[in-house]
């Protein structure tokens, strides 16, 4: 149940807008006061149903506008607009260029534009040429983002690809608000599991459970006071030190030299989404809740961040830093240092900046780019490199197709970029910076630091600064006062050099300073050198291929891997591009692929050797002709499965024949006419296989017209609006299943050293234990239950009715089947036929689910404790039945404890002993000697002796006082227990001899 718990809004109609009055404000200022909440919902294949299932489950009054962005046919009339109005009473719209939105409408975007939102009116766009992936959801929620900044939200319905994703963090760098459909509710789950993968995501949720999330959300932000928590800055600031405080403790971070009304805009938004009205309600819940400590951290963090963020600016810094490269040397060593740089887009374009920088110049200088941020997860995805295909928005043509590998649904960075850059986590407030730096480059983080933090990184900068090296700041942020410290080389783009360093202070800032810590920082950060796995030779596999005449082969297994090559093998066999890749279906050349798969199938299948003759492979820029022979090989050993050899045998070039006249058709001119003409249709299905395979590379187009024509299918069957999958959307479900599969062998790796670690915490507690399943077979034991039952690690899965035990008069088998039908606990005594006893417990074993699936059966010897209680009773009831007063009292002589035997001797209860002192029962002239006698026995042992009490009728008893004294855990004297007997029947001479002393008082 979440705290606090929510509050239902109830359902009224908004009220009207005011009509217009005339204001010397913005139309962006105008906008906002008078906004009411506009959601923006983007979908793809799949989406008519999860638009109908939204719709269906909202109210018409709900006060908020709604924007449909999907992909559209672009050569198509839509009727998305008619088939959404028969879900809903609001009225639906066909977007027109400049349409002003509306509460309790709905707005749908046109085929063949792209939209955008400015100052509450819609836009439509065409779409630029030559034409990109298509990506709408993308542009209008940015623009989205930008008009409503924290109003806005955003929601991702099911569509294939990743569409959405930067748009959904756009809205969140703007302190909106995003959904995201349940991909198990999905048709298609790839942008609602792209959008979820950003960890930005605010609910997920079915569709038809999102109204009633996004009314509770709207209308706890529609009571928020004017200005929000911020305009009662004074009053809060009690509450936001404690939150400043709970972030530490938990993150390490301090959060208090922020701007603090970006920090309140961002902890209004959390209140907005648990529905708390009240920030100290709000303090004690992030104080619960590690998760939400967790979630505000990221939320803090967040900053809009994109590839090439301003062109502009960056066309500047490539013209401002290749003339600061210009005049070089050869040997020097480029150093970047990019602070903030969150999922790494801003260090990798400064990478292609500088590559290119260098190419203009005909420079080959070594580069280290440090890129640094305080969120380790956007560290993780930075160095994975990996982007969806919507950054085609910000990233050039050229520059897709140079730096960066298209990997299905998304585009992976290419080594050669990946290796100049070194990410890892950093406060740049409190830990040591880099040094010595061409260039260092912290675009939009200064505006989230106040001022006087502002004022402490500025020399830091310079400090790291090459004298003449350039500082690349946002477009919002400025140097202050710090005039003495840059001089600005582009104003507009915030582009400053270094000044000399004069008689400037050393960095403000709790660092390590000087060259030693720069050159440690360096080394931390470098890179290990890449490790080879040495690859044992296949000795036996070798001698088989010598003792052949191949010439040339391969060895793959049963995936097609090759793990051997002889020959030369360039005319078949070639690197893909991409991932290192050595499979050979995937290197075949033209014209090899599609025999060479038929014939590894058919092996597979059979066991027996294939050839396929006459195979027309692309080679050496023509065509030669190839014999194929596939045939199995024994097991060598290797660890891999159905190993097979691949030979290949190229034809030699057909020679001119001479023979029949001319005029003459023969025989074997007629079969060697039927034998080209068979060559050449092979040759023509090869190169369709060819044209097939190119095409499948298309994946960008491809996709978006396969989304095209499903969006057509749906509107034109709202019953079934899905087509078969493209071929490429299947080869995004395999690579899905793949992640999965990564995924669970993570997990398997993980319940292993679970396992081990129950396995070494069980061997250690040295109790035995029996773990039963549901029908009473052994499932697990720990060692010690070999004492009482004769089980092996083989006995597993064995019932228990199977195995004598050495307990006496116990069934375990009866127990155990009791405690499956009652589900309840139970607990024995039994004795084993060595005299060991035990404490038997039987309980249900439950696992995560709370569904019983067995009995945990656990012995536990009580043997010594049995004997020590029974020490212990015989002990007491000695004590309790003694005629001698046996006391215990502490150093001051108070009463601990207080025998019947003293009752009968002093006649005091128990209870007046217990609050009285042992100076009380001494008579007058023996108090002297009894004190004494107390602290003596801190020190040492006491001897016997004769001494006299006070009855409480007032009669004095001769007594002989044994006393000793006891000892506490650390072996510290605790107490005093004493034995006291009334030697009233003995004589003075017995008493004499008993204590060796005179009965005179001391």
């Amino acid at each position: 149940m979440r705290w606090p718990p929510g509050k239902k809004r109830n359902q009224e109609k908004p009220a009207k807008l005011p009509a217009p009055s005339l204001s010397k404000k913005q139309p962006a200022e105008i906008h906002r006061e008078n906004s009411f909440p506009i959601v923006g919902i983007g979908a793809s294949a799949g989406g008519l149903e999860a638009f109908e299932g939204f719709f269906r489950a909202l109210a018409d009054d709900s006060g908020a506008a709604f924007v449909l962005v999907s992909h559209l046919d672009p050569n198509h009339a839509s009727i998305l607009p008619e088939l959404i109005q028969k879900k809903t009473a609001m009225q639906v719209h066909q977007v027109v260029d400049n349409m002003k939105v509306g509460p309790n409408q709905v707005y749908i975007i046109p085929p063949n534009k792209e939209m955008a939102l400015l100052n509450g009116a819609l836009q439509l766009l065409e779409i630029p040429m030559p034409r990109r992936a298509n990506l709408p959801i993308d542009i209008f929620f940015r623009s989205l983002a930008q008009d409503q900044e924290e109003r806005a939200i955003g929601i991702i319905l099911s569509g294939t690809g990743t569409d959405g994703t930067l748009g959904v963090r756009a809205i969140k760098g703007a302190g909106g608000m995003v959904m995201a459909q349940d991909p198990d509710s999905s048709r298609y789950d790839g942008m609602p599991a792209s959008a979820i993968a950003t960890g930005l995501v605010d609910y997920i949720l079915p569709p038809d459970k999102m109204p009633a999330q996004l009314m509770n959300y709207v209308g706890h932000q529609s009571r928020r006071p004017a200005g929000g928590i911020a305009a009662d800055f004074g009053n809060m600031q009690g509450a936001l030190q404690k939150i400043f405080v709970v972030l530490r403790t938990t993150t390490g971070h301090d959060f208090s030299q922020y701007k603090q009304n970006t920090i309140c805009r961002r902890i209004e938004r959390r209140m907005h989404v648990h529905q708390i009205d009240d920030i100290d309600d709000y303090v004690r819940y992030l104080q619960e809740s590690e998760p939400e400590t967790a979630i505000l951290f990221r939320e803090l963090l967040i900053g809009v961040t994109c590839f090439f963020r301003d062109p502009a600016a960056y066309k500047s810094l490539k013209e401002k830093f290749q003339e600061w490269l210009a005049d070089k040397p050869d040997d020097y060593n480029v150093r970047i240092w990019v602070a903030g740089c969150s999922s790494g887009e801003e260090a990798y374009s400064v990478a292609i900046i500088v590559l290119e920088c260098l190419e203009v110049l005909g420079k080959h200088l070594p580069i280290q780019i440090f890129a640094t941020d305080l969120d380790e997860e956007s560290i993780a995805l930075a160095r994975a490199g990996i982007y969806p295909e919507s950054i085609s928005v910000d990233v050039r043509r050229e520059h897709l197709k140079k730096f960066f590998t298209r990997e299905e649904n998304h585009y992976q960075i290419k080594k050669s970029i990946r290796d100049l850059v070194v990410f890892a986590p950093q406060n740049i407030t409190k830990d040591p910076p880099f040094t010595r730096l061409d260039l260092l480059c912290c675009r939009n983080l200064l505006i989230y630091f106040g001022p006087e933090l502002q004022k402490r990184l500025l020399p830091l900068f310079h400090y790291s600064v090459k004298p003449g090296g350039l500082l690349f700041l946002g477009s919002s942020e400025t140097i202050g006062q710090a005039t003495d410290l840059f001089d600005p080389l582009d104003k507009k783009w915030k582009i400053f050099k270094s000044l000399p360093a004069g008689k400037m202070m050393q960095p403000v800032l709790n660092i390590q300073t000087a060259r030693g810590a720069a050159g440690h920082h360096d080394r931390v950060f470098q890179k290990p050198a890449p490790s080879l796995k040495e690859i044992e030779p296949l000795k036996l596999l070798k001698s088989i291929i010598s003792q052949s005449d191949m010439s040339t082969c391969v060895v793959i297994d049963d995936n097609g891997d090759i793990i051997y090559i002889h020959g030369r093998t360039g005319c078949f066999l070639e690197p893909a591009e991409g991932v290192a890749n050595l499979n050979a279906l995937d290197m075949a050349k033209p014209g090899l692929k599609a025999g060479l798969a038929g014939a590894i199938h058919r092996m597979i299948a059979e066991r027996q050797e294939v050839v396929v003759n006459g195979l027309q492979v692309q080679a050496n820029g023509g065509f030669v002709e190839v014999d194929l022979v596939v045939k199995p090989l024994p097991d060598l050993q290797t660890g891999r499965r159905g190993l097979m050899m691949v030979i290949f045998n190229e034809r030699p070039s057909p020679k001119k024949k001479k023979g029949a006249p001319p005029g003459r058709t023969t025989r074997s001119s007629r079969s060697a006419e039927l034998k080209n003409l068979a060559a050449e249709l092979q040759y023509t299905k090869e190169n369709l296989q060819t044209t097939i395979e190119e095409l499948q590379t298309s994946n960008e187009e491809l996709k978006s017209t396969n989304e095209e024509l499903q969006s057509t299918n749906e509107e034109l069957q709202s019953t079934n609006e899905e087509l078969e999958t493209s071929k490429e959307e299947l080869q995004s479900l395999n690579e899905e299943s793949s992640t999965v599969n990564a995924e669970l062998q993570g997990r398997i790796e993980e319940l292993v050293t679970a396992n081990d670690d129950m396995k070494n915490l069980l061997d250690a507690t040295e109790i035995a234990t029996i773990f039963l399943d549901i029908d009473l077979n052994i499932r697990r034991f720990t060692p010690k239950t070999t004492d009482l039952v004769p089980l092996t690690t083989l006995d597993i899965g064995r019932p228990i009715t199977h195995f004598a035990t050495s307990l006496k008069n116990v069934d375990l088998a009866g127990q155990a089947g009791e405690v499956l039908e009652e589900l309840g606990k139970k607990e024995l005594e039994v004795e084993d036929t060595r005299g060991t006893i035990y404490r038997m417990r039987l309980r249900p074993y439950r696992t995560a689910k709370n569904v019983i699936a067995g009995v945990v059966i656990i012995f536990e010897d009580v043997t010594e404790l049995k004997k020590q209680l029974a020490r212990e009773k015989r002990l007491a009831a000695i004590v309790k039945d003694s005629n001698d007063a046996v006391t215990m009292l502490d150093f001051s002589g108070r009463f601990l404890a207080w025998n019947r035997g003293a009752e009968k001797m002093y006649g005091y209860s128990e209870a007046e002993a217990l609050q009285m002192n042992l100076i009380d029962l001494v008579p007058s002239g023996w108090q002297k000697k009894t004190r004494a006698l107390i602290s003596t026995l801190k020190e040492e042992e006491a001897k016997p002796i004769l001494t006299k009490r006070l009855r409480k009728d007032g009669k004095i008893v001769n007594v002989l006082l044994t006393a000793t004294k006891i000892l506490d855990e650390n072996g510290v004297p605790a107490s005093i227990a004493t034995t006291e007997r009334d030697l009233g029947m003995l004589t003075r001479q017995a008493l004499q001899h008993l204590t060796g002393e005179d009965d005179a008082p001391g």
